[in-house]
């Protein structure tokens, strides 16, 4: 059996709304907006459609529901009432309100930088909302994003995002480590002591000896002693607070471990780099998504301006 709603649409309904109502095909079709020619073709369509006269024309009186408009009338104002509230307003969040959890997907480097001053700011306007961090899996990070399991991803930009939107969150230098009372003392390290010096480097994919403090070494016919490689960030300011290791790393993941820490500009040129937030662009207009993205920018922004005027 054909699927008889292909036969109408919004505009005749409203056309039987606007007849019901006003019991006048003039008055109706200047509610609509429309022509009393173009109306009187809307209530030819449904005549066809239901089989029934609905309006018949009384003398004086302008124009009378048949019992068969009488009883659809009596349904109409629930259907159309669930067809505005289909397509009215956008779904409000209130931020004060919520209880969504939001996922953010951040190895522990950008987990650190970010992970206590949104912690904060989430608790202070969301207080009943949760935050879940979970590692990036590169295999599902976009199936998960796909389906929104995972809000957000935030790290270094990918060559292929596979259309996912991104974002730049801050610009961020890399900074040497030392331990409190190293041996070497508290002045700024020298290119000589820094190739001398034992170091530790973190390797994300495990067991690597060598990175981006390398290469910028290499360019000037230098090499530092790396007897140290470790996996996790988090891991290396408390091996270094016990050792007499240095270890360079983005400063504003150091800049958290200050207190046990003395921290230099490395004595060499280095490229700056920048944290992307990445996310899947079905979710660009959810309004809670787009409040949890500017809250996620606000507090790295705050961070910035932080960090600038401490260095």
């Amino acid at each position: 059996m054909p699927d008889r709603l292909n036969d109408i649409d919004i505009g005749l309904l409203m056309a039987f709304e606007a007849l019901i109502q006003e019991r006048n095909v003039s008055r109706a079709a200047d509610r609509l907006g429309i022509s009393q020619p173009a109306l009187s073709g809307r209530l030819t369509r449904l005549r066809a459609l239901f089989g029934d006269q609905l309006f018949v024309p009384v003398a004086g009186r302008g124009v009378m529901p048949t019992p068969r408009a009488q009883a659809l009338g009596e349904t109409l104002p629930r259907l159309l009432g669930h067809l505005r509230e289909f397509i009215g307003h956008a779904p409000h969040f209130d931020p004060s309100q919520s209880d969504r959890t939001f996922v953010l997907a951040a190895y522990d480097n950008p987990a650190v930088m970010i992970g206590p001053d949104l912690v904060t700011a989430l608790k202070r306007v969301a207080p009943h909302a949760r935050i879940t961090f979970v590692l990036p899996d590169p295999e599902t990070i976009t199936p998960a994003l796909d389906r929104g399991d995972v809000d957000m991803v935030i790290g270094l930009p990918r060559t292929a995002d596979e259309g996912l939107i991104g974002r730049t969150l801050f610009s961020d230098q890399f900074v040497t480590a030392q331990r409190r009372g190293h041996p070497r003392g508290s002045q700024p390290v020298t290119l000589d002591e820094f190739c001398a010096a034992e170091h530790v480097v973190v390797s994300s994919e495990g067991g690597g000896y060598a990175g981006p403090v390398d290469r910028a070494l290499e360019a000037l016919g230098r090499k530092r002693q790396v007897s140290l490689s470790v996996q996790s960030y988090a891991l290396a300011p408390i091996i270094m607070a016990d050792s007499d290791h240095l270890c360079t790393l983005p400063g504003r993941f150091l800049q958290r471990f200050e207190s046990m820490l003395d921290l230099f500009t490395p004595p060499m040129e280095m490229d700056s780099f920048e944290l992307y937030a990445l996310w899947h662009p079905r979710m660009r207009d959810d309004p809670a998504h787009r409040w949890f993205r500017d809250l996620v920018v606000e507090v790295s922004e705050g961070m910035s301006d932080r960090f600038a005027t401490r260095c």
